[in-house]
């Protein structure tokens, strides 16, 4: 589809038809980047977005286990500087 880039204020823009919009599914915020010489828009991803999603198979698959080994004994310093208030 053929669009053309329009004055808008100080900037230039370019008019999305609907038909478009509804297809891509990208919503009302969106991140703009420029891969080789193409301009991507694509829906714009918080930097945490998904993490409830990821954490939730990991714990059905069992991935969710502690690698540290357990904490048995403190340090030195934890029992002779450290101050619990």
């Amino acid at each position: 589809m053929k669009a053309r880039i329009i004055r808008t204020g100080n900037s230039q823009g370019v008019r999305i038809p609907k038909l478009l919009l509804e297809q891509s599914r990208l919503g009302t915020e969106v991140e703009l980047v420029v891969e080789d010489d193409r301009l991507v828009i694509r829906p714009f991803r918080g930097p945490r977005d998904g993490w409830d999603d990821a954490f939730a198979r990991m714990a059905q698959a069992g991935d969710n286990a502690l690698l540290d080994a357990p904490f048995t004994s403190q340090t030195a310093w934890d029992e002779d500087e450290w101050q619990w208030s």
